[in-house]
């Protein structure tokens, strides 16, 4: 009986969430229904969004006092605007015990990693750094899902003063989620997601933004259709988050903005000379790369429901 009863103890004993939104809320959501968890505390800046998600039943308790939240914590998941990010860990800092994991959800990572450094000082291998691959186009906490991080990736990008204990406990949290983990160094995350995921966010929000200003707004939305919607999705996420993440990772985001500003260039003169060759040419490539990366997305999510690594 004993052994039954340790076998059945969670992962978790305490999980602070500070931010209770759609990344932190599907997240305690997850670890709830795997039965992971015995206690989850929020802390948002928003007493509205605090009541919601214990409303919800995203966390169980709540409170304004970040040293009361983090006692005896096992875990601290900062799911907020990267912008607020040294703010948090300056607060958590002079309560931070020994044996608690801190980890974040962030979609830039080699600025968190420099304030986190500044910020936790001497604590720093306890900050295990993360970014969960997946949202959706709402906010908030009644946007939390239990299911949101099922075959997703999340990247962990480990720090040289982590130790193996801390990656495999924040790893053990996000696999009981259904996520698939990965690993890149902070830099390599910066650099990818500015070509795959911040770009696009912006061409969206550009695109949206540029039809909403022209004088037949109305008349142009009222004919969009599927290929319009699926384009702009994305346009509908968190215009504060990605305000914070565009400045975060600016460099790396002109970069591809500058790569992309090139192709449209290619793309006007093709246009301009009626080129239908050179037209074709890139319709063709684009064509080949993403029929080939849903092939091997498709391969991969096959490879992971049969076992594979």
């Amino acid at each position: 009986m004993e052994n039954q009863a340790t076998q059945a103890r969670p992962l978790f004993n305490k999980v602070v969430l500070i931010g209770v939104g759609l990344i932190g809320g599907s997240f305690a959501l997850s670890l709830k229904k795997a039965q992971a968890v015995a206690h989850i505390v929020g802390l948002d800046r928003h007493l509205t969004s605090l009541e919601a998600a214990k409303q919800l039943g995203i966390i169980d308790s709540f409170t304004d006092d970040i040293a009361s939240a983090v006692i005896d914590a096992d875990m601290i998941v900062i799911a907020t605007p990267v912008a607020q990010t040294t703010k948090i860990l300056s607060a958590i800092y002079p309560h931070l015990q020994g044996h608690t994991i801190v980890s974040d959800v962030g979609s830039t990572k080699a600025d968190v990693v420099l304030v986190a450094r500044n910020s936790l000082q001497e604590k720093i291998s306890q900050f295990v750094p993360a970014h969960p691959i997946a949202g959706r186009e709402k906010n908030g906490p009644e946007a939390a899902i239990d299911d949101l991080y099922i075959d997703k990736k999340v990247v962990i990008t480990r720090l040289e003063e982590n130790t193996d204990r801390a990656v495999e406990l924040v790893a053990q949290a996000w696999s009981t989620c259904g996520a698939i983990i990965h690993h890149l160094s902070p830099e390599e995350h910066d650099q990818v997601f500015a070509s795959v995921s911040h770009l696009p966010h912006l061409l969206a929000y550009a695109l949206v933004d540029d039809i909403a200003a022209k004088v037949h707004a109305d008349r142009l939305f009222q004919y969009a259709a599927s290929g319009f919607r699926d384009f702009t999705r994305i346009a509908g996420s968190s215009p504060e988050m990605w305000r914070d993440i565009s400045l975060a990772n600016r460099d790396a985001i002109l970069e591809e903005l500058d790569s992309y500003s090139v192709k449209l260039n290619q793309l006007r003169a093709s246009l301009v000379a009626s080129d239908s060759a050179a037209l074709e040419a890139i319709y063709s490539r684009a064509q080949t790369a993403r029929i080939n990366w849903i092939s091997a997305i498709e391969a991969a999510e096959a490879q992971n429901k049969d076992g594979g690594d």
